[in-house]
């Protein structure tokens, strides 16, 4: 295929690298600054620096932007994309996303499937990619209004770029689970940090903190962006995980061991019961 990636961070920089790792398919760059672009030419990511007039001949775009600068972005060059194309994005969120794209591609005639790669770092930025940061991830993928083909074909480059699992799910029910499963990670993390004791932990600090702090390293904007946009399920996430450290801080208040042990246990028995 000639696939287009516009968006050379770590998630489309590892996209280009993977696919042209992994597969012989043409791999074209856009991006809004030059760097990552001359990086990703110099090595081997891309086969050419593109602009919008590449997405006429593209078989594939992969969107690796922001979740509203990509709807923008696919808004404001719906003519040009070629109608036999397959167009994804690699979001974090779809609610919001799923949508839009959806009703661009039936007005213009090109094909949208909705993609979430589950895999990433706390670091940013194309000189963070790489081409094996897939391997053995998550796939997540919104069919939408898609045909059976387009998204065997979006399922097929997942396979091949390493990805061990392909999930297939709505919008919603993909919002609800992220806003657990990433979202409020992610909020824990930074609430955490802003303890005083924080800045005072080394010499303190083991494998816990790491584990609990380790996604603080935030990208405050892009992470801003989609937990507003997936505000209600998060919120809800929020809610619940407030309620059971009350549940835990008032038997520890109250000095009722029988009672803290119960909730330490409980918690004990779903971890196991997951075998995770």
């Amino acid at each position: 295929m000639n696939i287009v990636v516009a968006g050379l961070g770590i998630i489309g920089g590892s996209m280009a690298k993977a696919i042209k790792k992994y597969t012989d398919n043409r791999v074209l760059g856009i991006n809004r600054s030059k760097k990552p672009l001359e990086q990703a030419l110099g090595c081997g990511a891309i086969d050419e620096i593109a602009d919008t007039s590449a997405l006429t001949d593209c078989d594939m775009l992969i969107m690796g932007m922001y979740p509203d600068a990509a709807v923008e972005f696919v808004r404001a060059n719906a003519d040009r994309i070629n109608k036999n194309c397959i167009v994804i994005d690699t979001s974090g969120i779809k609610s919001e996303i799923c949508p839009k794209m959806t009703e661009l591609a039936r007005e213009h005639g090109f094909t949208f499937v909705g993609f979430h790669p589950m895999a990433g770092k706390e670091v940013n930025g194309f000189e963070s990619s790489e081409a094996d940061l897939f391997l053995g991830a998550n796939a997540i993928i919104l069919p939408c209004e898609a045909d059976d083909s387009a998204v065997a074909t979006v399922a097929a480059l997942a396979s091949k770029i390493g990805f061990g699992t392909v999930v297939y799910t709505t919008p919603e029910e993909h919002d609800r689970m992220i806003a657990f499963t990433s979202q409020l990670p992610h909020v824990i993390a930074c609430g955490y940090v802003f303890s005083p004791c924080c800045r005072k932990h080394k010499g303190f600090s083991g494998g816990s903190y790491r584990d609990v702090s380790r996604v603080a390293n935030i990208n405050a904007e892009l992470w801003s962006e989609l937990f507003i946009n997936n505000g209600k399920p998060l919120v809800s996430e929020i809610d619940t995980f407030i309620s059971s450290l009350e549940k835990i801080r008032n038997s520890i208040e109250k000095g009722d061991r029988a009672e803290l042990t119960q909730l330490l246990q409980d918690a004990r028995n779903v971890k196991e019961e997951l075998g995770e």
